[in-house]
């Protein structure tokens, strides 16, 4: 039956917790990988939050930003806060694969906006271009048509009244067609360059994501997956940002201050045009030096909300020992603390903001009044008509607007150059398990198995395996037994080469497994784990994920093999049951079922069963194992088994016994309990607790 989950309500985004693996007595990882927690619980740590910190929102708003800034700001804060909430890389590691400039970051950029052999793309660019520039020509005709107005409208001719409203008509037809024109030319480029931007994202995001997938396991292990995903969510967005600011302001501001100030060079002497080009100057100089002050209050404000989400969403993981430890005060005193230091940061974010503001329009006004007043002088002295002066209030201020972008622009270019600095550095790190540059299929011939003086180490200084080594005969069934931490899971992992052995060699049929292909080698090998990942998908989906070309008659087939076909029968939604984050919404013993109809229905030649029965009860352990054992005696499939029952595996052909990284027994069951060793020391522990339950 569906089992409701505490979690539920929680179970609806992707994986965002890191993936960690438990240590038994603080030291060597396991055959344990926890469950990643869900990414899901940041919706529901968005909704404390924003209540949480809406009055420090406030406080912002009485400084009265420009709305560029605003408005940048608070998508800021949103994608910081709500929709990530996790901390970043670890510093150390950060800093590290970081390390990619700006200059790298545009030149790689460039493949992208104009990609090889896309010739719709490159015409695209183009045309935004030119669009562009055809848009600026209209927007400086805007202060011309003003003057003329003002000329016309300023005559002394009283007897050509209609050859004066004529002009004055024709004139604002003109002013009106310019500002269509600017406009429609304006929303066209928009349009045009929508697609080159969206293919860059698409081609970045692609490559960073492949890239992702081919990393190894020690890769995944060391970082936090939300962190990968902020990275790749954020990134994207600096590449639309950027890809759009060049496009849509910086080449269009740089051409319009340009053509303005030709234009008062041209028009009005060298003195307008002197002023225009210091205000730009002063302005542009002043803007990045205090955006570059005003960066570390951010940096900050950004570690105290990482921080104080970190708190949140621990807490929220771990509620049951919240709620059993009665920690509520001391949780919400760790949060609000974190929080205090957010607002303070906050507040001095706010307050640089007014000052950058403040000088922008000291710096803006101070021209404007000096240009009006050499305007005014020129009227007095004839030199300069009162359209004159018109037009030159128009230019300065058509100037005022790309300065404004300019200040607003510089300062998110700044912000997604960096978010873009994560992506690009994912792109940078090595693969460390990759093929060989002759690396061939594997070619199987039965399935045996060797490891030969195998030495590995997740930490150099705590060494798993010790020159290990063992030999499992083709279409054997096999069990490794041992104490927690003896390296049975790691065999595993060197197995699916997850791992690279740090000495000795793996051998498939005779093949090293250095020597073959990945996708030949896991294609062969398939494993129930005892933490069963399961997508948030439905539970025909899941079964089917083992092979994903299988019909659904063989997906059926292979749950009743698993002897879980009744079971999905009883559901209301049978296959189309939704199985929730993780499998939340089944039970353990589902899960495994799940896992092992999976394994079924990949059909590889090599089995692994990680305790894949350990969920399920006595009954139900022994009916499965039944239906196993004999699907593997008619494959004739090498089948590896990690059990602690022994009572599962006592009829393997051969038995491992791990202790310390090395085999120190091997052998039929029999022969084992004829040693009187560990193995018969672990066998008549677990009968005499047997005994005592019963």
């Amino acid at each position: 039956m569906l089992r409701p989950a505490i979690l539920r309500p929680l179970s609806r985004s992707i994986n965002e917790i890191p993936s960690r693996m438990i240590y038994s007595n603080g030291r060597y990882p396991t055959k344990h990988l926890l469950a990643p927690k869900k990414h899901a619980i940041l919706s529901n740590i968005s909704s404390l939050r924003f209540s949480t910190v809406s009055f420090l929102r406030e406080a912002q708003k009485s400084t009265k930003p420009v709305e560029a800034e605003k408005q940048f700001f608070k998508a800021s804060q949103k994608d910081e806060k709500i929709k990530n909430g996790l901390q970043k890389v670890n510093s150390a590691s950060s800093k590290k694969d970081t390390d990619v400039t700006s200059w790298v970051i545009v030149k790689d950029m460039i493949q992208y906006v104009w990609p090889k052999g896309k010739l719709n793309l490159k015409i695209r660019v183009i045309s935004a271009l030119v669009l562009l520039v055809a848009a600026k020509v209209f927007n400086v005709q805007v202060p011309f048509y003003f003057k003329s107005i003002i000329d016309t409208m300023n005559t002394t001719v009283v007897n050509e009244l209609g050859a004066l409203w004529t002009s004055v008509g024709a004139v604002v037809v003109g002013y009106g067609l310019a500002r269509i024109f600017a406009t429609v030319f304006q929303e066209l480029r928009n349009s045009v360059f929508a697609s080159v931007s969206q293919s860059a994202i698409k081609s970045v995001s692609s490559n960073v994501y492949q890239h992702l997938l081919n990393l190894d396991m020690n890769f995944h292990l060391s970082k936090q997956t939300g962190s990968l995903t902020r990275a790749m969510d954020r990134g994207t967005k600096g590449i639309s940002f950027v890809l759009s600011s060049l496009v849509l302001h910086i080449i269009p501001i740089t051409l319009e201050i340009g053509m303005v100030s030709a234009i008062l060079t041209y028009k009005y002497g060298v003195s307008f045009a002197g002023i225009a080009a210091a205000t730009v100057g002063l302005y542009s100089l002043f803007t990045v030096k205090t955006t570059s002050w005003r960066t570390a209050f951010r940096r900050e404000a950004n570690a105290a909300d990482n921080k104080a989400s970190a708190v949140a969403i621990e807490s929220l993981i771990n509620y049951e020992a919240v709620k059993t430890f009665n920690n509520e005060p001391y949780e919400l005193s760790r949060y609000s603390k974190h929080l205090s230091a957010f607002e303070k940061a906050n507040i001095r974010v706010a307050s640089s903001l007014a000052f950058l503001n403040s000088g922008q329009a000291i710096i803006f006004s101070t021209a404007l009044t000096l240009m009006m007043w050499m305007g005014c002088r020129g009227i007095v002295s004839s030199n300069l008509s009162v359209g004159d002066l018109v037009m030159i209030n128009q230019l300065v201020f058509q100037l005022s607007i790309p300065l404004n972008f300019l200040g607003s622009v510089y300062r998110e270019m700044r912000q997604a150059f960096t978010d873009m600095e994560h992506l690009f550095s994912l792109k940078q790190i090595n693969i460390q398990v990759k093929d060989a540059p002759n690396a061939r299929d594997l070619v199987m011939k039965g399935g045996s198995i060797q490891f030969n003086d195998v030495s590995f180490a997740y930490n150099p200084s705590r060494p798993i395996l010790k020159n290990c080594s063992f030999n499992i005969p083709a279409g054997n069934k096999v069990a490794f037994v041992g104490p927690s931490g003896c390296g049975k899971s790691t065999l595993l992992r060197l197995l699916f080469r997850f791992y690279d052995a740090d000495s000795g060699k793996i051998m498939i049929d005779g093949q090293p497994l250095t020597s073959i292909t990945l996708k030949s080698l896991r294609d062969a090998v398939g494993v129930v784990p005892q933490d069963t990942p399961l997508f948030n998908d439905t539970i025909m989906y899941n079964i089917g994920y083992g092979n994903p070309k299988a019909s659904k008659e063989e997906i059926i087939q292979a749950a009743k093999q698993a002897q879980i076909h009744h079971i999905i029968q009883s559901f209301p939604d049978g296959y189309e049951t939704k199985v929730g984050e993780r499998g939340l919404m089944i039970s353990g013993g589902e899960k495994q079922r799940l896992a092992i109809s999976r394994l079924l229905l990949k059909n590889p030649e090599i089995l692994f069963f990680d305790e894949a029965t350990s969920a399920l009860d006595t009954s139900t352990e022994k009916e499965l194992l039944q239906n196993v054992n004999s699907l593997i005696q008619k494959s004739r499939k090498t089948s590896i088994f990690i059990a602690h029952r022994l009572r599962t595996i006592k009829n393997c052909d051969i038995i491992y016994v791990l202790k310390e990284g090395q085999v120190v027994e091997q052998g039929t069951h029999e022969e084992l309990l004829g040693r009187n060793g560990i193995y018969a020391s672990m066998w008549h522990s677990q009968e005499n607790i047997l005994d005592d339950e019963t």
